[in-house]
C-alpha cells in the first residue's frame, strides 16, 4: 500500500499523571501524537531525563486528540545518566509469555467515537463477499453515499463469484432512454469505487481502490437508497474490515539510573550482577556502548522531531533490545510499505552488533531502510516485542507482504503481529541454504541447474510438483531430512504458490537474484557498535543522494526506445528509469510470442493461449504455452506467469492480448503509483485528514505543524527552495501577528 488511503482517527482519553497512559489507534493517520522536545542545554544531553507531562484539558472531553503532552529534558543530579533512564512501556491485558518486559505491547478492544468504517485502502481483506460490501455499503452511509454493484464475474462454467467493483450510484450518466424520464438526474460520472477479488485463500480482497467523489454528499437520500435500506441492524458487527485496526496504550515512565555501560545500577559490583541477572537476557554491550546509544539518540531527536525509539529492559533494569527509526523511514513507508523484508544477517552470522533491519523498495528497485534494531537474543518473546514496536511506529498498518529468513520463533511471532500479511521466506537465501548442505552430492552442477529450473520455472503447481518429485528421485535424496522440511515448507518460498502475492520487486524473491543487506561494505563481523553509529548517519545520506540522484535521471533524461510498440513510450513517460528499462525487456520479449488462440469464452471474459518461444532457435520443443485472461468489459488482463504480483508491471504475453484486442494504451490500473516518476513523495509526517476541529487547539497545533513540515521539507532542495520558503515563513509570521493586533 502506498499510504495514499489512510484510515480515520479514533479518540481515548488520557490522565496527566506520573503514569500517563496514551491510546493510539492504529491505522490512524492522527494516532501518532506530537512530541515536543524541549532540549535547554545539548552539552549536558546525556544527562538529562525525559519528563512526560500531560497538559489537562480545558473541557472534560473523552478524546485523545484533544490531549498535548511534552517530552522535556531536566536536568538529572547524577551526571552519569545513561541511555536506560527514560524509555517506552507498553502495556496491555495478555502476559502469556512467562518474561514480564519493561516493554510490552498488546491489543485493547477500544470503540472509537469518529468514524466507526475506515476508508478502504488496497490490500483490505474479508472472509466473504458479503462482508466486503457490507462494510462498502456502512462506510458509505456513514459518509453520506450510496452505493451499487457496477460489475461482477463468475468462474469458468460455475456461477461462483470471482470478483466485483462497487462503485458509488452517481457512476456514469443516463441512457438517451432514461434521459427522457420524468425521474430527476442523480448520476454524476462519479468515479469512486473498489475492486474486490477472491484470491487463492478464499478471501476478499480489495485490489483497486478510488476515493474521489465529483459531487456533494446528500445523507437524507443515500438513506433511502435501496443498498441501504437493505442494511439490518445485526449486519454491522460483520461488516468491519480484517486490518489490524486495534487499540494500543502506551505508558511512559521513569526508570531507576542505570550505569553508563548498560549492565545494571551503578550501585552494583561485577560480582553481584553475574549471580542475578542471567546475561544471555540482556543485550551484548561493550563499556561505553549504551552511553554511544545514548548519545546518538538525543542529538538526532534536536533535528528530527519525529525520530522515534523504544527501548526494553528486563525486571532488573538491563538493556536487552533496542528499536529506532528516522521521519523519512516513517513517511516512506506510506509509499512502499506493500512489501517488506526483515535483515538478520548480522544475528545469524554472529557479527559483534546484534543489528536488524526492516527494508523496502522504493521507486527505482532500491532498497530503503525502514527501521533498526538491537536484539538480546533470538526467541519468540523478543521477536514480538520488536514487531509490534514496529508496527505501532507504523500507525498500525502492517504491510501486505514480509520477507525473512527461516526462523521457527520469527515465523510464530510474524503469525501473531502480522496474521493477516503474506509471510514469504526469502527465495535466494532457501535456495544457497539447499545448495550448501546438498555440497556432497554426486553431479552436484546438474543439481544445481535442475534445481534451479524446478523452483523458478514453473509456471503451475502440478508442473513444480512433478519436477520436484522427479528431482528428488533422479538425485536418491526423497529421505533427506532437510530438503523434505523445506519441501514441506514449499508455499512460503517456492514463487509458484505465491500468485496472488504482491512482491515488488524484492530482489531476495526473484529468480536468481539476491540482494546485499542493506548496511553491506559498511558492517562487518567485528564491526563494535560505536563505529556503526559513527556510519549510520553515512550510509543514510549516501543512499538518499542515490535517491535524489535517480530522481534528476528518470524526469530529466529521456530514455532511448528499442521499438515502435506505443506500450513502450506511453510507459517511458510514467516509470523511473531502473523500472523502465525491466519493462522495456519485456517489450522487446512481445516478438518471442506468437500462435494466440482463443480457448475459452464467458461472455465478456476470454481466455487465450498463447506460445513463447525460448531461445534463439525456432523449435517445437523450445515453445511454452501461457494462459492469459482478458475482461474486454473492464480491461482487464491476467497472465499464469503473474509478472504484474511478481514485478509490479505487466509481462510480454499479457501486453500481446491487448495488442491483440486493439487496446492503443496500458489500463491505467496496470501503472502503480510506487513506480511513476512524477509522482510526488514528500518524506514528511502523514498529513493525515483536513477534517480539522476548529475548537480545539491540539488539533490547530497537529494540522499546522504537519503543513510546516512540508514547506520545510520542500525548502530543502536548493538555495533558491530555502530563501522562497524562508520568506513565505515570515510573511505569513507578520499577517498571523496583524490579526493578533486586531483582537488586542
Amino acid at each position: 500500500m502506498t499510504g495514499e488511503n489512510t484510515f480515520s482517527p479514533s479518540d481515548q482519553a488520557f490522565s496527566a499523571n506520573s503514569n500517563l497512559h496514551i491510546t493510539i489507534q492504529e491505522g490512524s493517520q492522527n494516532s501518532e501524537q506530537l512530541l515536543e522536545n524541549e532540549n535547554n542545554d545539548l552539552e549536558n544531553d546525556c544527562e538529562q531525563l525525559f519528563e512526560i507531562e500531560g497538559n489537562e484539558p480545558e473541557s472534560e472531553r473523552d478524546d485523545a486528540s484533544d490531549q498535548l503532552f511534552d517530552i522535556q529534558s531536566n536536568d538529572h543530579e547524577n551526571d552519569g545518566g545513561d541511555i536506560n533512564e527514560h524509555l517506552f512501556e507498553i502495556e496491555g491485558n495478555d502476559h502469556e509469555s512467562s518474561r514480564d518486559d519493561r516493554t510490552i505491547i498488546d491489543y485493547q478492544n477500544g470503540g472509537s467515537q469518529e468514524k466507526a468504517y475506515p476508508p478502504p485502502v488496497v490490500g483490505l481483506e474479508f472472509d466473504s463477499y458479503d462482508d466486503a460490501y457490507n462494510y462498502y455499503n456502512c462506510y458509505a452511509k456513514e459518509l453520506g453515499f450510496a452505493i451499487r454493484v457496477k460489475s461482477s464475474w463468475t468462474k469458468r462454467n460455475s456461477k461462483e463469484k470471482r470478483g466485483a467493483v462497487l462503485c458509488c450510484n452517481c457512476e456514469g450518466f443516463k441512457t438517451i432512454k432514461e434521459a427522457n424520464s420524468r425521474k430527476k438526474e442523480t448520476r454524476t460520472g462519479c468515479l469512486a469505487m473498489i475492486r474486490l477479488r477472491l484470491v487463492e485463500s478464499n478471501r476478499w480482497r480489495v485490489d483497486e481502490v478510488k476515493l474521489e467523489h465529483n459531487h456533494l454528499f446528500d445523507p437524507e437520500r443515500a438513506q433511502n437508497s435501496k443498498s441501504h435500506k437493505r442494511m439490518d441492524s445485526g449486519a454491522k458487527r460483520k461488516m468491519e474490515p480484517t486490518v489490524d485496526v486495534e487499540v494500543r496504550t502506551i505508558k511512559l515512565y521513569r526508570t531507576p539510573v542505570v550505569d553508563a555501560v548498560g549492565y545494571g545500577s551503578s550501585n552494583s559490583n561485577e560480582g553481584e550482577i553475574n549471580n542475578l541477572v542471567d546475561r544471555s537476557k540482556r543485550l551484548k554491550l561493550k563499556n561505553g556502548d549504551a552511553r554511544a546509544i545514548y548519545k546518538y539518540f538525543c542529538r538526532v531527536q534536536l533535528t528530527d522531531p519525529n525520530f522515534f525509539y523504544v527501548i526494553d529492559l528486563n525486571d532488573e533494569g538491563y538493556l536487552r533490545n533496542v528499536f529506532w527509526i528516522d521521519s523519512r523511514s516513517r513517511a516512506a513507508y506510506n509509499y512502499f510499505g506493500d512489501v517488506v523484508s526483515f535483515e538478520t544477517t548480522c544475528l545469524s552470522n554472529n557479527y559483534e552488533i546484534p543489528l536488524v533491519a526492516f527494508v523496502g523498495v522504493n521507486h527505482h528497485g532500491q532498497t530503503i531502510l525502514l527501521g533498526c534494531g538491537l536484539l538480546a537474543d533470538e526467541t519468540l518473546e523478543t521477536y514480538i516485542w520488536l514487531f509490534r514496536a514496529w508496527l505501532t511506529c507504523m500507525s498500525g498498518r502492517p504491510p501486505q507482504t514480509i520477507i525473512t529468513n527461516r526462523c521457527k520463533a520469527m515465523q510464530s511471532a510474524l503469525a501473531e503481529v502480522f496474521p493477516r500479511a503474506h509471510h514469504r521466506l526469502s527465495s535466494s537465501h532457501v535456495m544457497q541454504s539447499i545448495l550448501e548442505n546438498m555440497g556432497a552430492i554426486q553431479e552436484y552442477e546438474a543439481f544445481q541447474m535442475i534445481l534451479s529450473r524446478t523452483v523458478y520455472d514453473s509456471i503451475k503447481v502440478d508442473e513444480f510438483e512433478l519436477a520436484w518429485e522427479h528431482m528428488i528421485q533422479r538425485f536418491g535424496i526423497r529421505d533427506h531430512e532437510f530438503i523434505q522440511t523445506l519441501y514441506d515448507d514449499r508455499e512460503r518460498w517456492v514463487p509458484v504458490y505465491s500468485k496472488d502475492t504482491v512482491f515488488a520487486v524484492m530482489p531476495n524473491f526473484q529468480k536468481a537474484e539476491s540482494t546485499n543487506p542493506f548496511f553491506d561494505g559498511y558492517v562487518h563481523q567485528q564491526t563494535s557498535l560505536e563505529e556503526f553509529l559513527d556510519v549510520y548517519d553515512v550510509v543514510l545520506e549516501k543512499k538518499r543522494q542515490e535517491e535524489a540522484h535517480n530522481d534528476f535521471e528518470s524526469r530529466e533524461l529521456t530514455p532511448m526506445l528499442r521499438t515502435r510498440c506505443y506500450y513502450e513510450l506511453q510507459l517511458s513517460k510514467f516509470y523511473t528509469k531502473d523500472v523502465f528499462l525491466k519493462f522495456q525487456d519485456e517489450v522487446v520479449m512481445m516478438t518471442s510470442c506468437f500462435s494466440i488462440t482463443q480457448v475459452h469464452t464467458n461472455g465478456p471474459l476470454v481466455t487465450y493461449m498463447i506460445k513463447e518461444r525460448e531461445g534463439e532457435e525456432i523449435m517445437r520443443d523450445n515453445n511454452r504455452n501461457f494462459e492469459v485472461m482478458y475482461d474486454k468489459a473492464g480491461a482487464e488482463v491476467r497472465c499464469m506467469c503473474s509478472c504484474f504480483n511478481l514485478n509490479g508491471y505487466l509481462c510480454r504475453h499479457a501486453l500481446c492480448i491487448l495488442n491483440y484486442n486493439g487496446v492503443e494504451e496500458i489500463p491505467f490500473q496496470y501503472i502503480l503509483s510506487r513506480w511513476r516518476k512524477d509522482f510526488k513523495r514528500l518524506y514528511v509526517p502523514d498529513l493525515g485528514s483536513n477534517n480539522v476541529d476548529i475548537t480545539n487547539p491540539v488539533q490547530w497545533f497537529d494540522h499546522l505543524y504537519r503543513r510546516a513540515m512540508q514547506v520545510v521539507q520542500e525548502g530543502m532542495i536548493s538555495q533558491d527552495h530555502y530563501m522562497v520558503s524562508w520568506q513565505a515563513f515570515k510573511e505569513s509570521l507578520n499577517k498571523v501577528r496583524l490579526v493578533a493586533d486586531k483582537h488586542v
